[in-house]
């Protein structure tokens, strides 16, 4: 018996998340379960409970007075039938936000996790769970140990799926290894290394059958040290001062000894052992244990040095190199940084100059919101930017230089802008503001071709071109209330409206599918992906537009927060972006995802920025990065390959002109070159 705090006491009501009640009865179905050795019917309430104790990563003080009444109980039934319960366990309890546990429920709690730890020992010895199941039972006994690698459970939920994504314990930026785990079959580093004589825990541990299951022939020729250094921590049971590379040692071999069939288990677990090698930062550069990149604040982390470091396969091998620059000149030119008006590859060589628009910061007084690039025949190219004091400002692409004096116009934030391409061939510029206001100005001369229009609440939250098969130019604008108005240009009167179902708008651009027609794509504050054809009076009429698939959606668990026109593949497409930083490519014809897209990334997660260009060579690239960040992501849809950016300033908006990329800031405006000067 552990301690445990009583069903009647009034204590209960203090807890969200959980009732005396509900606990009792999911107490009795497990009790019954364990007597008669049939049923099952525990495990759906035991699902909808474990629901209300963790919400959103955050552990409610319920589970402190629940859990010690649940683990008695699930100690109680056979081993090879409550897998699923430990592993849950095994989550709650390396929950994201965990407040310490009430001093009345403490020692209970602590109880209950030393016997978690045996019943979860001996279900691991049953043997009846999958690879992936087995290897967060690991971890989830690895937590109710208490040992700190318990935290990576969460990064390991699906990694043949999603690739592997470490965070640096020096500067917190994330590497991203989408093909991690491939089966090695001969080790491509060295086992790691134990300290000295391991201090063997003085209670008694349920460790001990894991060690003499540990067969040191169980993956292969070549992976014996790695079993010996698995045997040796299981051994000595999981002493919280163990190094994270031998506990991985022991998640794997665990795995390669209770899996069957054997082969598989074999396979996987070689995979695992991928996790015991090294990585290096691309940011910082410096090399750094797998395991150290697997756990928030891990202790004891520290750079390694001449070490070998373990990196994505390129031909479905593993691969390995010195962690030297010098020694993989591919992965000194994926890492960029800023080092004054210097832009540095990893290898510290000069990729090229980064400029400063001329009197940008006067000019935007307080940063640069909106970007937008104006081209028309026989003109220089020129960037248009507007800040919070609501005025416009022209730079040449060229040289930076500010080609005429700031343009006052809006009495507001400018939060928006656009270039427009009349029929008669004249360039305008549309700027919209914070209170709704839209402004419309010639580039050429700078100066207001009409005084500014509109007072919507909320804002412009964006605006693009659209120009219909009748021939006609229009402008599209949106809000966050969900109006999405077409107008005339020139007149500044509506002509149309979209988005009948009135969502409300966080992002909205124009999809070009010929020379004369484009569609209207938008994201809603719901993370929903709408187009619209602006050559139909009808807003429900469908006209060319073509839905995103809703089930590729679903199952990209895709909530879209930003939509960009951009060429890849020798074609427009549609490119959206979320808050975790995944962008995916979108067939307007179809509504079909293509490719893979570019993964999640805690370096350039939150609101997203993204643009597009095509290089002088062909290639297309996509920069991404997010709003009130310092980072950049450059992706080629076409190989796969990324690159990363690191700045001195803060994103607020990004646009390109040809093979420059164009930064909106919180001072101003920088020109990076995105091929080597």
């Amino acid at each position: 018996m552990i301690p445990k705090l009583s069903l009647e006491s009034p204590r209960w009501l203090d807890f969200d998340g959980v009732t005396a009640e509900e606990v009792n009865a999911l107490v009795e179905q497990m009790a019954s379960t364990a007597a008669t050795g049939t049923g099952a019917e525990w495990r759906q309430a035991w699902t909808y409970m474990a629901a209300g104790l963790m919400d959103d990563g955050i552990l409610s003080e319920g589970a402190y007075a629940a859990l010690p009444h649940l683990v008695e109980a699930a100690a109680a039934l056979p081993p090879g039938r409550t897998v699923d319960f430990w592993v849950d366990l095994g989550f709650i309890v390396t929950a994201d936000y965990r407040p310490a546990a009430p001093a009345d429920l403490e020692v209970g709690f602590s109880a209950a996790l030393r016997l978690a730890e045996r019943a979860a020992a001996q279900s691991l010895i049953a043997g009846s769970a999958s690879p992936e199941v087995s290897a967060h039972l690991v971890l989830s006994c690895v937590a109710f140990a208490g040992h700190h690698m318990g935290g990576a459970l969460g990064r390991l939920l699906d990694p043949k799926e999603s690739g592997l994504l470490l965070v640096c314990p020096g500067c917190e930026s994330d590497t991203e290894i989408p093909n991690f785990f491939v089966d090695p079959v001969r080790p491509a580093f060295e086992a790691p290394e134990l300290p000295g004589p391991l201090h063997v825990r003085q209670r008694e541990h349920p460790w001990g059958d894991v060690a003499a299951a540990l067969r040191e022939e169980a993956l292969g020729e070549g992976w014996e040290p790695f079993l010996r250094v698995a045997r040796r921590l299981a051994e000595a049971g999981l002493p919280s001062e163990a190094p994270g590379q031998a506990v991985l040692c022991l998640v794997a071999g665990v795995v390669a000894v209770t899996v069957n069939p054997p082969q598989v288990g074999r396979e996987r677990a070689r995979e695992l052992m991928m996790l015991t090698g090294y990585f290096r930062c691309w940011d910082c550069e410096r090399t750094w244990t797998v395991a150290d990149g697997l756990t928030e604040n891990p202790a004891g982390a520290h750079p390694q040095n001449h070490r070998t470091t373990t990196e994505p396969p390129s031909n479905g091998s593993a691969a390995t190199a010195e962690s030297a620059a010098a020694d993989r000149p591919h992965e000194a030119a994926t890492r960029f940084r800023q080092d004054g008006n210097a832009l540095l590859a990893g290898d510290g060589s000069r990729w090229g100059h980064i400029s400063a628009f001329s009197e940008s910061e006067a000019g935007a007084a307080g940063g640069v919101d909106a970007l937008t690039v104006v081209t028309s025949p026989g003109w220089p190219a020129l960037v248009a930017g507007g800040g919070d004091r609501g005025v416009v400002c022209l730079w040449s692409v060229a040289d930076g230089r500010l080609v005429h004096e700031v343009l006052p116009g809006h009495p507001d934030r400018i939060r928006s802008m656009t270039a427009l391409t009349l029929p008669d061939g004249r360039t305008l510029l549309a700027s919209g503001g914070d209170s709704g206001t839209i402004a419309l100005w010639n580039p050429l001369t700078g100066q207001p071709v009409r005084e500014p229009v509109g007072d919507w609440p909320g804002g412009v939250t964006g605006m693009c071109t659209a120009t219909v098969p009748d021939g006609r130019t229009l402008l599209a604008t949106a809000t966050p209330r969900g109006a999405v108005r077409l107008w005339d240009p020139l007149t500044g009167e509506p002509v149309g409206r979209l988005n009948p179902y009135g969502s409300p708008i966080q992002s909205i651009t124009a999809v070009p599918i010929s020379d004369d027609h484009t569609l209207i794509a938008a994201a809603d504050t719901g993370g929903r992906v709408h187009v619209w054809d602006p050559a139909v009076d009808d807003p429900w009429e469908r006209g060319a537009a073509v839905q995103l698939s809703a089930q590729s959606l679903k199952d990209a668990d895709h909530r879209v927060a930003t939509v960009a026109a951009v060429t890849a593949l020798h074609r427009t497409v549609l490119a959206t972006g979320d808050n975790r930083g995944v962008v995916m490519l979108w067939d307007p014809a179809t509504g079909a995802p293509i490719g893979d897209g570019l993964p999640a990334s805690t370096g350039t997660a939150g609101l997203p920025l993204i643009t597009g260009t095509t290089l002088p060579d062909g290639r297309t690239v996509l920069v991404t990065g997010s709003k009130s960040n310092h980072r950049l992501r450059i992706w080629e849809p076409e190989t796969g390959a990324v690159r990363h950016i690191a700045l001195e300033v803060t994103l607020t908006c990004l646009a390109t002109a040809g093979p420059e990329l164009l930064v909106g800031h919180d001072r101003g405006v920088l020109k990076l070159p995105l091929t080597r000067q």
